[in-house]
Formats: structure tokens, sequence, C-alpha cells
């Protein structure tokens, strides 16, 4: 029950991730995302096969340290952004914005919301802290193709972006073999550390001891 529920969780978390940041985009002058009818929190038009299901679902059943997942890019035009010097760095922060959001909100209904709700709703809420708080910090990560990668390239001076620009393209270029590489190294190195990070703030939301 409870692997279940981490998986639907963490299906919907990425969808509202995706979503936020269309509309990040749309709010900034670019409608590609709403005239596509991507705006909703319908799974339905968002998920992805084997970003959304399949590798979630192996990470989650196999145990591993590392939770993550992704629903179909919200398209979007960043020449039609009204901020052309920091629109795209606000699109990509929008995503884990909404995840730090969702961590926090019901972070907090799990620190104080013991008199008005069940055990079993708290625990609901304590999931999804843990699973946005999760997400929101992962992709804050600067390597591409996460938020945090695209919202550094997009703050920095013309020439040092254009260098990460190209970068970028030679990793997207290799497709799954890139991320299944940052994930074993992220798995190797990082995630010790990163899930400390987690556990900590999940703490310090929902005042349990870590």
């Amino acid at each position: 029950m409870a692997i279940t529920l981490s998986l639907i969780v963490l299906i919907l978390s990425v969808v509202v991730h995706e979503v936020s940041h269309g509309y990040a985009a749309d709010a900034l002058g670019d409608p590609t995302a709403r005239l596509s009818g991507r705006l909703t929190l319908n799974p339905l038009p968002h998920i992805d096969l084997m970003g959304s299901i399949l590798i979630p679902a192996l990470l989650i059943f196999s145990g591993s340290s590392v939770l993550f997942g992704w629903a179909k890019p919200v398209p979007y035009n960043p020449y039609n952004l009204k901020n052309r010097r920091w629109g795209e760095a606000f699109v990509a922060l929008a995503g884990s914005a909404s995840n730090l959001f969702l961590a926090v909100v019901f972070g907090l209904i799990v620190h104080f919301g013991a008199a008005f709700f069940s055990p079993q709703a708290l625990s609901v809420a304590a999931t999804i802290t843990f699973v946005n708080l999760f997400l929101g910090l992962f992709n804050l990560i600067p390597f591409p193709p996460l938020d945090g990668y695209t919202a550094l390239r997009a703050a920095l001076p013309w020439s040092f972006a254009a260098r990460l620009g190209a970068f970028e393209q030679r990793i997207r270029s290799t497709g799954l073999l890139a991320l299944i590489f940052f994930l074993f190294f992220f798995s190797l190195l990082l995630a010790g550390p990163f899930f400390k990070l987690v556990v900590w703030l999940f703490s310090l939301l929902t005042g349990t001891p870590a």
C-alpha cells in the first residue's frame, strides 16, 4: 500500500511540476502550453510511460535511494517571454517551486493537524511532503536536463550560457544513456548527503524526529 501510494503521489507531483512550468510561461507571455491544452491537472495528457510509470516504479519497488520521475515536458517558446533576461529561469524554477510549496503545505498539516485529521490522512500528507521535497530539490541540481541547469544557463551572461547550451545539447543527444549515468553517479556519491538533507527538512516541516 505504501509503495502504491508513493508511486501515485510521485506521478501526480510530476504533473503539478510540469503544469507549473506552463503556467509560469503563460504568465510571462508565452501561450504555447495553454494553446496545446497542457494547462490541466488531468494526468493523461502529461504521462510519459517511461518517466512517469516505469522508471519511478522500478526505483520505488527496488528500494532505491533515488526517487525520480518526469512527465512529458510542457511545450513553451522562450522567445515569446516578455522578460527575455530572466524569463526562462523563472519558468525553469516554477516546477521545483510548486513541489516545495506542496511540501511546505502538507508538512505543516502533518505538524499541526493531529487534532483535525485521521492517522491515515496524516500518513498520506507525510508521503506528499517527502515526495515533493525530494522531487523539488532533486530538480534543482544543475545537470541537464534538470531545471537547476536550465535556470543556471538562463541566469548567466550570454557567452557562458551559449557554452552551457551546447553542453546540454550534447547530453540530450545521448538520450537515456546520460540519465542512467547521472543516476548512477548520484546514487554512488550524492544520494547519502542529499537524502539526509531531505530527511532533515522533512523532520523540520512535520515536527517528527529525524
